[in-house]
């Protein structure tokens, strides 16, 4: 098992790398400059802010002082909160992203594994049509469109819950933004558990199980739902990473203080360091929670580890 973890952990760190590259380059070539906005600076002024950031060195300098900076754990400094660093506007902000993206996920395994399961116990009826169906429109409709059409039926038609977090107390106001960020990951996770749970119920050991007189309910709690949610550990990697970057239109939407504001704002204003950090924030995130899911499928499954 160590062996195995190693070799994960040896294989995650090259593809780290490779997006901290491109992010680097994506973020300088973008055109404008974090100088180049409305108020008028004169070239002398703009010259010395940028020899201050170290933005007049060449491009390859930049970037080995910037990762030099990460292996030293230091993200540099925004330039357009002087006052603040990067790691600080992060440490802020990502506890109100990793509530709403732990919430999200808790409700979309619970619902999708859930309705998943039943679906595939009655394979072929109503309801399995009813959550296959289901399934396809929340896999369909991106977060984008289905954050203002529930704050337009719930917030503004019905007035039962709150439009966003400015002025909202309580649970409420987690409710719209928690049900945005779960549905796709939801859709993605019932119709996993039920391809899976289909295969897993037709496989020789669940016949003996049954062929013992065990209930269904024990059947698949007891043998086929550990065999079954293997595809869904899978899918937990990603579906947690699109839950916390898709964290940033419903940020934006609902006016959480998250890190998604800072984001928009980073990208609009040519924060460079902002929106690298951030960037590379998320991306050693996604790569941490894949190598977790890749340990767990190695724990869960031990013919992987022997590959």
């Amino acid at each position: 098992m160590l062996r195995y973890t190693l070799l994960r952990i040896l294989g995650a760190i090259p593809t780290l790398l490779l997006v901290i590259a491109l992010a680097f380059l994506m973020v300088h070539a973008a055109p404008g400059g974090p100088f180049a906005d409305d108020r008028a600076v004169s070239p002398e002024v703009e010259a010395n802010l940028r020899a201050a950031y170290h933005l007049d060195d060449p491009l390859p300098q930049q970037f080995l002082r910037y990762v030099a900076g990460l292996v030293r754990g230091d993200l540099g400094p925004s330039i357009r909160y002087p006052d603040r660093t990067v790691s600080e506007l992060i440490g802020t902000a990502f506890p109100y992203s990793l509530q709403l993206g732990a919430l999200a996920i808790a409700l979309a395994l619970l619902v999708g594994v859930g309705a998943g399961t039943l679906a595939a116990l009655r394979q072929n009826s109503s309801l399995d049509r009813i959550v296959t169906g289901l399934s396809m429109t929340g896999i369909s409709i991106p977060v984008f469109v289905v954050a203002p059409v529930l704050v337009l039926l719930f917030a503004v038609k019905l007035q039962w819950l709150p439009a966003g977090w400015s002025g909202a107390s309580g649970a409420g106001k987690y409710v719209l933004p928690v049900i945005t960020l779960a549905l796709p990951q939801l859709a993605y996770i019932a119709r996993l558990t039920r391809a899976s749970m289909i295969d897993v119920l037709g496989r020789d050991f669940i016949r003996t199980a049954r062929a013992q007189g065990l209930g269904t309910a024990t059947v698949v709690r007891v043998h086929a739902l550990k065999p079954a949610m293997l595809p869904v550990l899978s899918y937990l990697g990603p579906a947690i990473a699109a839950i916390l970057t898709g964290s940033v239109v419903v940020e934006e939407v609902f006016g959480i203080p998250g890190l998604g504001q800072f984001f928009v704002r980073g990208a609009l204003n040519r924060d460079y360091t902002l929106v690298l950090g951030i960037v590379v924030f998320y991306a050693s995130l996604i790569v941490a929670l894949n190598l977790v899911v890749d340990i767990l499928y190695g724990v869960i499954d031990p013919r992987v580890r022997y590959r």
